[in-house]
C-alpha cells in the first residue's frame, strides 16, 4: 500500500501511456508488419506503459526533491 501511495503519479501515467500506446497502434500502427514495436498491439501498449511510468517516476522524484529542499530552507 505504501508503494502505491508513493508511486501514485507514476502508476496513473503508466495507465495513460498504455492507453496511448494502444491507440497509437490502432490509428497509426504499421501496415507492413516490419516495424517491431508498432506492428502488434501488445508491444506498442507495453512501450507506452513503460514510457508513462518512467515519466511519472521522474516527475515524482523531482517533486520529492523539491519538497525536501523547501523543508530544508524553511528550517
Amino acid at each position: 500500500m505504501k508503494f502505491i501511495k508513493q508511486k501514485q503519479l507514476a502508476l496513473i501515467l503508466l495507465v495513460v501511456g498504455a492507453v496511448g500506446g494502444f491507440l497509437y497502434w490502432k490509428y497509426v500502427g504499421c501496415l507492413s508488419g516490419t516495424c517491431p514495436i508498432k506492428s502488434v498491439w501488445y508491444w506498442s501498449t507495453l512501450w507506452g506503459a513503460a514510457v508513462g511510468y518512467l515519466v511519472g517516476d521522474a516527475i515524482n522524484d523531482f517533486m520529492v526533491k523539491r519538497k525536501k529542499r523547501a523543508e530544508q530552507n524553511d528550517s
